[in-house]
């Protein structure tokens, strides 16, 4: 019996490198019975394809591949980051420039949070970034409505369970205090449900304004309210993986080398949310 892998990749991963849609709605646009493959319906995800095999989506060929674009894009606040609303409300995707392709968003923003929100065209992207164990850190600037100190927020730096719920240890630290309200900047690795909302919740602090300020490498910048703005190829290349190259998340670290003689002070230590390398590209209206 050959124990060789089968050709191809799965039909769900090509739908999405297509841009089509994400993994996930791409097998439940193959179980409803939308997906041909060499002009047979298929009903289950668990079929390999080649670039030999025949694709139909709803009776229409399916588009060659484009390459992986990303985009930064400042989502604002009282939009909801989904391609369709059950209440009618109004989505990031109705408020995208008209001239961007079909996207996807890297995870979400809630209805009143604003800031970073990564999109990209490539299923396979979305995926890898919003997988655990890539474990890129999450900046958040948190506005609070109390006046915590270093003992409110230990718990979250230690790590709380909300209702059975385990949260890992959180990055906080405090800014300032304005009034009533205080100003925080929270780091998470998980990207929970409503994760920085309820940890404050557990410790007594309501959050009346939460911006996301950078995702790994990726930072909000100066980046307006509404505004999109493209990802050089160059920099996904150095940041994901891409063409070849290892993430940067993966790569050894350089060692720092002393040379002999008296000591000039220490070097100064390396940053842990490197931004992205090289001018921004143009900016999409």
């Amino acid at each position: 019996m050959s124990t060789d892998p089968p050709k191809g990749d799965r039909i769900a991963k090509v739908l999405a490198r297509a841009g089509l849609a994400s993994r996930r709605e791409a097998e439940r646009m193959i179980e409803a019975g939308r997906v041909t493959v060499n002009g047979a319906k298929i009903t289950s995800p668990a079929l390999n394809v080649t670039d030999t095999d025949r694709i139909t989506v709803d009776g229409k060929p399916l588009a060659e591949p484009e390459p992986e674009r990303l985009w930064l894009y400042h989502k604002p606040t009282g939009l909801v980051t989904t391609h369709k609303d059950e209440q009618g409300r109004e989505t990031i995707f109705d408020a995208l420039p008209e001239d961007m392709p079909r996207v996807m968003s890297v995870g979400r923003l809630d209805l009143n949070s604003e800031g970073l929100l990564l999109l990209t065209n490539d299923g396979g992207i979305k995926r890898q970034l919003e997988l655990p164990s890539t474990g890129w850190l999450r900046k958040y600037r948190v506005r609070v409505n109390g006046r915590p100190n270093d003992d409110t927020i230990a718990p979250l730096r230690r790590g709380i369970t909300i209702e059975g719920e385990r949260f890992q240890p959180m990055d906080v630290s405090l800014d300032r205090q304005q009034g009533a309200n205080a100003w925080l900047t929270v780091g998470i690795r998980e990207g929970r449900n409503r994760e920085v909302r309820r940890a404050m919740e557990a410790v007594g602090l309501s959050v009346n304004r939460l911006i996301r300020v950078s995702y790994g490498p990726f930072q909000l910048g100066n980046l307006k309210s509404g505004e999109v703005e493209e990802v050089r190829r160059r920099v996904m290349r150095d940041q994901l993986g891409l063409d070849g190259a290892k993430p940067a998340e993966a790569r050894p670290k350089p060692q720092r080398s002393r040379k002999p003689g008296p000591s000039k002070g220490k070097p100064a230590a390396p940053s842990r949310n490197p931004k992205p390398t090289g001018k921004p590209g143009p900016r999409r209206r």
